[in-house]
């Protein structure tokens, strides 16, 4: 297995994991009334797990263009 489709798959694990825990109050229902988060700011455990989805998007995105460019041109 290429060493670049096993880390877009592990990558892609860890960034849906970092995304659903960081996804508490964020419901429709915040959306009509609810709880107003929009303009507080991150502290503690919520602000490294926000960095690390950030963190790990971007190093999916630069794997795949890296994958991409290394492919055959008649592939």
């Amino acid at each position: 297995m290429d060493l670049f489709l096993f880390s877009q798959i592990v990558i892609s694990i860890a960034v849906a994991a970092a995304i659903l825990l960081q996804a508490r109050g964020t419901g429709l229902s915040s959306t009509f009334g609810g709880e107003s988060t929009a303009y507080r700011s991150r502290r503690g455990l919520e602000r490294t797990l926000f960095r690390l989805t950030i963190v790990l998007a971007t190093a999916f995105i630069v794997i795949s263009l890296v994958s991409v460019a290394r492919q055959p041109s008649g592939a």
